[in-house]
């Protein structure tokens, strides 16, 4: 069969969830298990594939959902224990106090509080955390979703503590001796080389995670504001990208000189310390007559609105303090980095019960489980502090745990088949047709139609990846050594290839199906994910071509130019931004 035909036969399950879940507009619990249909006919039939890898890499997925579900599951509750408690209601008052626009207020929690969890704990966790969050405050259950998904970018290469990198791409390239003799040839230790790879990711990321604030609050009025209109979330222009750099520039910072174990952690803590106190001192904030608030919720449109309500506490609960509010979240961030950082023994507490079974149904497919290293076991443990701390009725605390219980069965169908289809495909190796698994099939399509064109598209790729992985780092390891023959291929030098990799991946988490599964889950979207994949999808299409237009610059600058392809479409795409804001601000 040939190469192109085998490259559109494995784009078929991509356009079955972009058909099911985007287009037809179809709730993920229907939507995938037709999906998942697809990809083993492929598996099986085309592929040739065993039944039982199949059915290995089908289990995989199972687990692989039951963990997703556990940690939806502790997000709730966390959730659900703050609102009984009257915690939610000092958070949301701390915050009217600050200011009531909903613009800055979804730049400091999203953005900047997110950015600070995914360094943490990465794997979605700032969706588990920041949206629940959001909603408590307020906010329509699907505009904190959005939120929370088009974060899922810039500070996800180097998500709990640098994994993508460390494991993802370290994974992908140092099984190849070229290159690693390679690395060598360049006067490189391994560590080294990685980190050099890191810091090219941090400064494509720097570049284009400086317009992801504006973007979120535009987005935010332009779909859930009266008005629909992006000009309102532009005209907050100068904070958007001040908080950007507040984060950016110690995330690139950190990058080059630490390496990548901690851009995204620091960049988000010094972010937020300087967004948060300027903020209180007016600095670059919207006059209290400009304030911007979303219409009286009865106006909202029922598609907005989760069925997990998130009230005020029980009218007899006294009001506490902001510090006590703000204790469980404290708990939580400082848990995730405690239990994330290899110089303290927390790590190999927490990893030392692990549930592994290898060769399953005789493949090479592995099932492991760490249920304490879970960012879930932090939750449901902070719940359980909460409770004290908070001085919770007994009464209280079990209806936060029966609400979240009955929050937790409506996510299960979706994810049940979302999973599995997604370890079909990547681990559909080793058929007996002879077939390299489907994502590198892809890839070798695109690689071959693009040719010298390819670092525009290279982020795509690893986009895509994400997107039906899942993760950034599985995306790496797929995808970093084929990307870095592609570089040597076009002559190019190929560490930039993969650095395109690396944040493309990253950003395919805006779109990534089964976290926006997750993520509507927690705030009982269940059955709206295409709705929220619809409006993630032109940022991610900014991540993916924006960086890739950068790196083609850079690859091809010392042969073609300064006026390259590449370079003339980031122009471009900047000044159509920049006239967007002047327009706005008229």
């Amino acid at each position: 069969m040939s190469q192109g035909v085998l490259a559109l036969l494995s784009l078929l399950p991509i356009l079955s969830v972009a058909l099911f879940l985007v287009l037809l507009r179809w709730p993920a619990r229907r939507a995938m298990p037709l999906a998942y249909g697809v990809v083993v006919a492929l598996a099986l039939l085309t592929w040739q594939l065993s039944f039982w890898q199949v059915a290995a890499a089908s289990l995989n997925g199972l687990v692989v959902a039951a963990t997703l579900l556990f940690i939806v599951f502790g997000a709730i509750l966390l959730l659900n224990t703050l609102q009984e408690s009257g915690g939610l209601r000092s958070i949301r008052r701390g915050f009217t106090d600050i200011t009531p626009d909903r613009r800055v207020q979804v730049i400091i929690i999203a953005w900047l509080f997110g950015s600070f969890i995914e360094g943490s704990a990465g794997f979605g966790t700032p969706a588990a955390v920041a949206v629940p969050l959001l909603v408590g405050l307020g906010f329509p259950a699907m505009a904190a979703v959005v939120a929370g998904m088009i974060i899922q970018s810039t500070p996800v290469s180097f998500g709990a503590v640098g994994t993508p990198i460390l494991v993802g791409v370290n994974s992908g390239l140092a099984g190849d001796a070229e290159i690693l003799a390679y690395a060598q040839a360049q006067g490189y230790e391994w560590m080294d080389f990685l980190s050099m790879i890191a810091a090219k990711v941090a400064l494509l990321h720097a570049l284009a995670g400086t317009l992801v604030p504006l973007l979120v609050v535009a987005f935010m009025t332009r779909f859930f504001g009266a008005s629909r209109s992006f000009r309102e979330g532009l005209r907050i222009w100068k904070f958007a990208i001040f908080a950007a750099l507040a984060m950016t520039l110690p995330y690139l910072l950190v990058a080059v000189t630490l390496g990548p174990e901690f851009p995204s952690l620091i960049g988000g803590m010094v972010g937020l310390s300087i967004v948060v106190s300027a903020a209180k001192r007016g600095f670059l904030m919207p006059a209290r007559d400009e304030c911007w608030d979303f219409e009286a919720k009865e106006r909202w449109d029922p598609e907005w609105i989760g069925n997990i309500e998130v009230g005020d506490s029980p009218s007899d609960r006294p009001s506490m303090g902001l510090l006590r509010a703000w204790t469980p979240y404290a708990l939580v961030a400082g848990m995730l980095v405690l239990t994330r950082v290899d110089f303290l023994p927390f790590l190999s507490w927490v990893k030392a019960w692990t549930m592994e079974a290898t060769g399953v149904f005789g493949t090479d497919i592995k099932i492991s489980v760490q249920p304490l290293y879970s960012p879930a076991a932090i939750f449901i443990l902070v719940s359980v502090l909460t409770c004290f701390l908070h001085r919770m009725s007994r009464q209280s605390y079990l209806r936060a745990w029966g609400k979240s219980g009955r929050a937790l069965v409506a996510a299960s169908t979706a994810l049940v088949f979302t999973v599995p289809m997604v370890q079909v495909f990547i681990n559909s190796q080793g058929g007996a047709a002879g077939y390299e698994k489907m994502p590198i099939v892809l890839a070798d399509g695109v690689a071959s139609m693009a040719q010298s064109s390819w670092p525009l598209f290279a982020p795509l790729i690893g986009g895509l990846g994400a997107f039906v992985a899942g993760s950034n780092t599985v995306s790496n390891m797929m995808f970093s050594a084929f990307q870095f023959g592609v570089g040597e291929r076009i002559a190019v030098d190929p560490t930039w290839i993969v650095a395109l990799q690396a944040v493309g991946g990253a950003a395919g988490n805006i779109i990534c199906v089964h976290n926006v599964v997750a993520a509507s889950a927690v705030v009982g979207l269940v059955g709206r994910e295409g709705a929220v994949i619809r409006k993630t999808a032109l940022v991610f299409l900014y991540y993916a071509f924006f960086p890739g237009a950068i790196g083609y610059s850079i690859v091809w600058y010392a042969e073609k130019g300064v006026f390259n392809l590449g370079s003339c479409l980031a122009a471009a795409i900047l000044l159509f931004i920049i006239l967007t804001i002047r327009r706005a601000c008229k």
